[in-house]
């Protein structure tokens, strides 16, 4: 199968269920709510080194909006038992930190965890329970104002590790048509790109040749620079390779963005082939198969 003369290769990603948060970070300027949201989704490229996978959804203008401010959507994939930590430790210090800044709750699910009592306790006792735009929220007094956190924060599972690889003649082209699949990604309602800038530049496969207390080493199959040293090589005469990872609301969000992202890097001059990657099942039970998406 072709795409603007871009081979599809007839594979799958092998992507894995896992619990995710999503959330508003809300401010008195975009650019403070811009800046909360990046912080708070911070070192959250991976679990296979991070405690958790983010990354900002999209912005929300204030007619979207609890509290009629600019505000982001952000998304934080975890292991369910670790999830509440993760979601005190990334608002706590990155977000009632910053200057202006609310949380309210953006996932539509019936399991809530009460992530905004807890955080009610640094309060030191001033702290209230109010009722404001519909919800019930915590306000906290600080030092710039008022801190205010929705009670309990909505949590689901979703769909993470959804991927496609990019291979082109050469860096700049892999670069450029990553940088484009990632903008069509991120026009999908839904799913996040947590790898800086969206893009993957140091794909893995799970464990090591060598070293066996690695959990993930390159994935050597996949590096031109070493092409001629692999035995198994699947990049004789490419350039470079690009990984695009996408997590997501639902499966169907993750194929659909899969699939946007594809068509907008099959467009770009020098794309050779869209590949995904898998490992036979070892990551994960969730496998979405390229040519199904078209």
């Amino acid at each position: 199968m072709q795409l603007n003369s871009v081979e599809i290769e007839d594979t799958f990603a092998e992507a894995f269920t896992s619990y995710y948060s999503r959330f508003i970070i809300t401010a008195a300027s975009e650019k403070w709510a811009k800046i909360a949201a990046q912080e708070a989704t911070g070192y959250a490229t991976s679990l296979v080194g991070c405690t958790s996978e983010a990354g900002i959804e999209r912005y929300a203008s204030p007619e979207e909006t609890p509290d009629k401010r600019p505000g982001y959507v952000v998304q934080v994939f975890a292991a369910k038992g670790k999830m509440k930590d993760e979601l005190l430790g990334r608002i706590g210090q990155c977000v009632l930190t910053a200057p202006t800044t609310a949380v309210f709750n953006y996932c539509d699910s019936e399991e809530k965890l009460d992530i905004g009592y807890k955080m009610r306790f640094f309060g030191d006792g001033y702290e209230r329970v109010e009722k404001r735009y519909g919800r019930e929220v915590i306000v906290i007094p600080i030092m710039l104002g008022e801190f205010l956190i929705e009670k309990e924060l909505g949590i689901g599972k979703g769909i993470a590790g959804g991927n496609f690889l990019i291979l082109a003649d050469k860096q700049e082209s892999a670069l450029e048509a990553a940088e484009k699949a990632v903008e069509a990604v991120s026009s999908v309602v839904g799913v996040i790109t947590p790898f800086p800038g969206g893009i993957c530049a140091s794909g893995s496969k799970v464990g090591s040749k060598k070293y066996k207390f690695m959990r993930a080493t390159t994935n050597e199959q996949c590096c031109p620079t070493i092409c001629n040293r692999v035995e198994k090589t699947k990049v004789w005469g490419i350039g470079a390779v690009a990984e695009i990872v996408i997590d997501g609301i639902s499966e169907g969000s993750v194929r659909e963005a899969m699939r946007a992202g594809i068509e907008s890097a099959a467009k770009t001059r020098g794309v050779k082939k869209i590949t995904a990657a898998n490992y036979g099942g070892t990551l994960g039970n969730v496998r979405i198969y390229l040519r199904e998406l078209f």
